[in-house]
């Protein structure tokens, strides 16, 4: 298996589809990386990677907003296509397995709210979801 880890900010605010019954949260994550060029100029290429989160926990989804930072995992895939020009390209595009929100530009409020990968249900109560508040954060 091929685990791919990107940190970045969304390019554009999640949607919440629902193909074949089942739920799944679309959205973009770029990611820059800084480098000087053989002349010392700063430089710099941004990365963007289409995301696939099937989940039927679908509560983070009014927290992933344009410009959140985020952490994703989960296998790559590459889509090669020919545009209508007749030139090759390529899109990353991953399928997510756990995403974890890392802050927002100008605000910190959601830092730190981890999504797990769904699992199968147990006997204990169900968990809250993203959407809910709960009185005993320990922060």
């Amino acid at each position: 298996m091929i685990k791919l880890q990107v940190i970045g900010n969304l390019g554009k605010d999640c949607i919440v589809n629902n193909v074949s019954g089942k739920n799944v949260m679309n959205f973009t994550v770029a990611h820059t990386e800084k480098y000087k060029d053989s002349s010392g100029n700063q430089k710099g290429k941004t990365i963007w990677v289409e995301c696939a989160y099937w989940s039927e926990r679908t509560g983070i989804a009014p927290y992933l907003k344009k410009g959140t930072q985020v952490y994703v995992e989960g296998t790559p895939e590459v889509r090669t296509y020919t545009t209508q020009d007749g030139k090759s390209g390529a899109s990353l595009s991953l399928r997510v397995l756990n995403i974890q929100l890392l802050g927002s530009r100008g605000e910190n409020s959601n830092a730190g709210y981890s999504a797990p990968a769904a699992s199968s249900a147990s006997s204990g109560p169900a968990p809250a979801s993203a959407g809910e508040v709960s009185d005993d954060l320990p922060f």
